[in-house]
């Protein structure tokens, strides 16, 4: 069967350590390839200073020329809350021959008992959990643990290094920070503290 992992999540920006994250899940697991799937409307988190298609648009960016990464947009096209679980059901259904590998982070690892029908879920993929520092990876749920270097990088500090006019430089991709900055994402004018995404 064919392998395939899944790295989902907002990419409010992507960066580097997402970018990290799929490349030990792909390499340890002999993957043939990672896809990185957007969500349209998160169930856990608002979404600040970006809309869909500039989300969708960032991370086209970020795993452009590496062709082991793929975008994997079925939930952008939905629209709607992202639930997981509908969309790993709809992906098996169109893709019967593939093993899907669902890729998480440590934070994501404390809160799946939180997920919608995870029970269900858990039967249908193969989580793969890669630690992130400050997090629990304990869990009662089948997390299959691979070892990834540790990086202190999150969506939401580079958002805050651009509200306060810092350079992106090693934190994400040039072709991302180039896009962050033409269509002035994230400033202080936008009111990234209280802007939420409410459209697709």
């Amino acid at each position: 069967m064919k392998k395939v992992g899944i790295l989902g999540g907002t990419f409010n920006p992507p960066h580097f350590g997402h970018l990290i994250m799929a490349n030990e899940a792909f390499h340890t697991l002999a993957l043939d390839e990672v896809r990185f799937m957007p969500n349209a409307v998160a169930p856990h988190k608002e979404v600040h200073g970006a809309d869909t298609s500039q989300r969708l648009k960032m991370t086209e960016l970020a795993v452009e020329g590496f062709s082991q990464f793929r975008i994997e947009p079925i939930d952008i096209l939905a629209g709607g809350v992202s639930y997981t679980f509908n969309t790993i059901s709809q992906l098996v259904e169109m893709e019967p021959e593939t093993e899907f590998y669902f890729i998480v982070g440590g934070d994501s690892i404390e809160g799946l008992n939180s997920w919608h029908r995870i029970h269900e879920l858990a039967e249908m993929i193969q989580f793969v959990g890669i630690g992130r520092p400050g997090y629990d990876s304990s869990t009662d749920f089948p997390v299959m643990m691979i070892d990834s270097p540790e990086m202190h990088l999150s969506s939401s500090m580079l958002r805050e290094r651009v509200a306060a006019n810092r350079p992106l430089t090693f934190f994400v991709p040039e072709k991302v920070e180039a896009y962050i900055r033409e269509e002035g994402l994230y400033g202080p004018e936008q009111d990234a503290s209280t802007r939420k995404e409410t459209s697709t």
